[in-house]
């Protein structure tokens, strides 16, 4: 190649996410993008392989399925969305991508800063003007490692790469990146532009931990009556379940996934124990807290003092809290599987006789609790409800009875969702995905990224109808029919906002609120979602009587493997 040709920042720009080597652009596009595209378009007329673009007609979608892809296969890509505007509609799902820490490259244009034509891409249009904020990255500085402007082309290359590593470093996250439009059409020979290779400027992944923290988790576990771990994105790495499983059957220590993002132990573990830390937080006399941002509610939990706490995290300093209320004895920043496995291979050295049997009784005590807690689900899923108000434990059970054992589950049923996670266990590491953040919405998206980074598995994501609304339905239905990925969507339709609801009678248990029933949480009665999805050329059904669940179940997965997704809007239990 001659070095000396002169190309477009936004030829450089392409050739830098090869360079990084991104799969996908997820794509908001708008005026600010105008070279880009035509530079698209060049190199398509020319053969030349860049990253795929996914149109999203809402950016919720673009920045969603950009974290669903990175979660399915641990890389991320890049999103490109319009100025100031597109930005405020991504940084909702920015603030949960920050929460699940996965990496993600946003990227988006600047309003032209010329208006007399000095440079090419000066200002021609109203827009121009009024899309021109003070602090544009300020929109999203809260939840991103890293924001820059590019200033000149001349370093589109290395500030790719910087954005690209900082992304990937543990703990990872979201970076913004942004660009004015005379920026792009800037042209640099291609002799000015440095390569940054990944080799020498790459990520920095956490390692494991020092051996003398190790002795001492292990010194206090090997003393332990009522060990106990408190989890909630450990299984990030899918890897670690299997470590963490091992361990705790070994040292005969509880299990609770806390909030759970991730699966972090298989739910047919004889350590599992549930969803709900209570009572075992004041029990503990050695805790884990592994990987988990909120292990308790601390108005809620009493914590004996004479616990001693370790906490394992890749995110140990929890710099994204102002406040962070729990305590911890050790401290053990690092890559969780890395640290278990350190502490499993310790114990497996230092265990005896006395210890083990002690252990496996914990061990088959806790197995004998979770026989009776699944027999607790069974019991409450045999009630069916009755027309309009079908019991959500019968309709979620009668889901996970239908599909396959490694679908990817998608919890996004807010008040429901501990119904979702009671009845539809989960033991294949990856197979859950759980909302990291507090914006409402991420599902829809999430389960597109995934379904395209696994077409193979069954995607099922569950939702409430007033999450379902924030989802952007009508954006992420068009995605599924234009690329072609079918997800299986279930809306729990409750009527409305529970968590509004139950927020006001938790502070307010004998109001007002409560005395009228005036909790301004209803929704509008009657909304037919299926008709949505078949809009948009999916499979819809709506139910309201128990007994046409299983059909309707069995009509949705055969819209599925068909290649077409597939929607049941089921009208359960009355907020």
């Amino acid at each position: 190649m001659d070095q000396s040709q002169t190309h477009t920042t936004a030829h450089h720009l392409l050739q830098g996410f090869n360079d990084l080597g991104l799969d996908y652009l997820f794509c908001n596009l708008g005026t600010d993008h105008a070279p880009l595209i035509e530079e698209m378009a060049r190199w398509r007329q020319q053969g030349q392989a860049f990253p795929k673009t996914v149109l999203c007609p809402h950016e919720n979608t673009a920045v969603h399925m950009a974290a669903g892809y990175a979660l399915a296969s641990g890389r991320g890509q890049g999103v490109l969305v319009h100025v100031d505007a597109g930005t405020a509609n991504a940084s909702m799902g920015i603030h949960n991508i920050s929460k699940a820490r996965l990496p993600l490259m946003l990227m988006a244009g600047r309003a032209p800063y010329t208006s007399h034509g000095e440079l090419p891409g000066t200002r021609d249009t109203f827009v121009n003007f009024v899309q021109e904020p003070y602090d544009q990255g300020g929109l999203v500085r809260q939840y991103v490692k890293w924001d820059y402007n590019l200033p000149s082309g001349v370093i589109a290359k290395e500030a790719l790469r910087r954005a690209h590593s900082v992304m990937q470093s543990d703990p990872k996250g979201p970076v913004y990146l942004t660009f004015a439009w005379e920026t792009l059409t800037e042209t640099w020979r291609d002799d000015q532009l440095h390569d940054f290779p990944a080799q020498a400027y790459g990520a920095t992944p956490a390692l494991g931990t020092d051996p003398d923290a190790v002795d001492q988790v292990v010194d206090r576990l090997l003393a332990a009556s009522h060990p106990l771990i408190i989890t909630s994105y450990s299984g990030r790495n899918p890897a670690t379940v299997a470590t963490l499983d091992a361990l705790a059957r070994l040292a005969g220590i509880r299990v609770i996934e806390c909030n759970a993002v991730d699966l972090n132990i298989p739910h047919d573990s004889p350590c599992f124990s549930g969803f709900v830390p209570g009572a075992h937080v004041t029990q503990a006399d050695v805790g884990l807290m592994v990987d988990v941002d909120v292990p308790w509610i601390p108005r809620d939990t009493p914590v004996n003092p004479a616990t001693w706490w370790a906490h394992i995290d890749v995110d140990i300093d929890k710099r994204s809290y102002p406040m962070w209320s729990f305590p911890r004895h050790l401290k053990m920043p690092g890559d969780s599987g890395r640290i278990l496995a350190q502490i499993l291979a310790r114990m497996q050295q230092r265990v005896n006789p006395a210890f083990s049997q002690a252990a496996q009784a914990r061990v088959a005590g806790m197995a004998q609790e979770g026989q009776q807690r699944r027999q607790r689900a069974t019991d409450l899923a045999a009630d069916p409800g009755k027309v309009g108000q079908i019991n959500p434990h019968f309709l979620c059970a009668a889901v996970a009875h239908a599909i396959p054992a490694d679908a990817i589950v998608l919890n996004e049923a807010i008040r429901n969702a501990p119904v979702v996670a009671m009845q539809v266990p989960r033991t294949v590491p990856g197979s859950h995905v759980g909302l990291a953040g507090g914006g409402l919405g991420f599902s829809a998206g999430m389960a597109l990224g995934i379904k395209l980074a696994q077409p193979n598995r069954c995607v099922v994501a569950f939702s409430g109808d007033g999450s379902f609304y924030f989802g952007n339905p009508q954006s992420s239905m068009a995605v599924s029919k234009q690329y072609g990925l079918p997800v299986f969507t279930i809306v729990l339709d409750n009527g409305g906002w529970a968590a509004v609801k139950e927020a006001t009678l938790r502070v307010f248990p004998e109001g007002v609120a409560k005395a009228t029933q005036a909790y301004e949480a209803h929704l509008a009665p009657d909304m037919n979602f299926a008709m949505v999805a078949q809009a948009a050329g999916a499979h819809g059904e709506w139910v309201s009587d128990p007994a046409d669940v299983p059909a309707a179940i069995e009509r949705c997965l055969a819209a599925l493997a068909r290649g077409q997704s597939a929607l049941l809007q089921a009208k359960v239990t009355r907020l």
